[in-house]
């Protein structure tokens, strides 16, 4: 296969599309990619660094606060259309997939223009604002949860999953124990996103003490950004608090719960595994989508929602304390997360691929 790949910004558009772009490899080995993304984002340095051939193109997001400013952003898409454009026809690939992220837009629909057939996929419960424009010239699009079959023409749309469930299947569980904690403890880990939170952080903090005493253990994960923050809590025995954690999701597979915000790659991770979850959705982002997120999972009996505001020290403990008691609604949990995940989510996209190639 002969494919451009383009999404952008966040690891949330960034990894499903490197696991789309792997899925193809595993199948046809002899496949070329191009992967096109923003100049001023962290695809720039991911993408060339595993040696995929990588081109940057100038976009920015609209600014709803600043209308005014949205002129700006037109020049850029309108250019970036046109640079497409001509980076398609020098490539001509079979395809372009999108995986989200404003730098899509210009690019598929380029695409578009050019007679490619295009395959988008959407990671939140709520189109982005590039997926719904781009859903009109789509040729097939491609769903992580259930619920987003009805927020796009019936006749294009699929529901195959998020693709980096499948990749989380396969890796190798990281032992607690190199982390100092028992085996035979349950263990609890509470991130708030790879970055950390401004807002989570004093919350947190008030809550480090609300563990001490607890039959379980609480791996916290504060972000780079805010670790330093922590140095004057003292801890109890069951409590550590790191940074950041490499192999976060290899950590899953040894854990019991986790508290953590609703975005896509997080409910991907959580329902391939089969990992209960308090999700605490950031009220930051476009259309209250990690709020969706986390309410698909919590109708379908997978996950416990909690509110940022709701989030105390009084409120996290007794959640858990609820659920690690009551073993019968701990089992339901785990399996009705598993029900959620969809664990050959690449290869269906891979699938769905092929055949409008054809």
């Amino acid at each position: 296969m002969k494919a451009i790949v383009v999404a952008g910004g966040t690891g949330g558009h960034i990894y499903p599309a490197l696991a789309i772009i792997n899925k193809i490899k595993e199948k046809e080995e002899s496949s070329e990619f191009l992967y096109i993304g923003t100049t001023d984002r962290m695809e720039k340095d991911i993408i060339p660094n595993l040696g995929i051939k990588f081109i940057g193109l100038e976009m920015s997001g609209l600014n709803r606060s600043n209308p005014l400013s949205n002129i700006e952003v037109f020049r850029k898409f309108n250019k970036a259309i046109k640079e497409s454009r001509k980076i398609i026809r020098d490539f001509k690939p079979e395809i372009v997939i999108g995986a989200g992220g404003y730098i899509t837009a210009p690019v598929l629909y380029a695409a578009h223009k050019e007679g490619i057939p295009i395959l988008i996929h959407e990671q939140n419960s709520i189109p982005g604002v590039s997926n719904k424009f781009i859903s009109r010239f789509a040729d097939k699009i491609c769903v992580s949860l259930p619920n987003s079959v009805n927020l796009f023409p019936k006749d294009k749309v699929i529901y195959t999953g998020n693709p980096r469930s499948e990749e989380i299947i396969k890796v190798e569980k990281y032992n607690k124990t190199k982390l100092g904690f028992e085996k035979d403890k349950r263990l609890v880990v509470v991130v708030m996103g790879s970055l950390g939170s401004t807002t989570m952080t004093k919350k947190i903090k008030e809550l480090i003490p609300a563990f001490n005493g607890k039959d379980y253990q609480v791996l916290i994960i504060t972000g780079k950004k805010y670790y330093d923050d922590y140095k004057d809590i003292e801890l109890a025995d069951n409590v550590k608090i790191v940074p950041f954690m490499e192999n976060l999701i290899n950590l899953l597979k040894d854990s019991d719960l986790i508290v953590s915000r609703a975005g896509a790659s997080t409910i991907a991770e959580i329902t391939a595994i089969g990992l209960p979850a308090i999700l605490v959705p950031s009220p930051y982002v476009t259309n209250n989508h990690q709020y969706k997120n986390a309410k698909e999972l919590e109708d379908a009996g997978a996950c416990i929602i909690v509110t940022e505001e709701d989030f105390s020290k009084d409120s996290i403990p007794k959640e858990i304390d609820k659920l690690f008691s009551d073993s019968k609604a701990y089992d339901k949990m785990v399996e009705s997360s598993k029900t959620l995940g969809i664990t050959d989510s690449a290869t269906r996209i891979y699938e769905e691929a092929k055949k409008i190639i054809r």
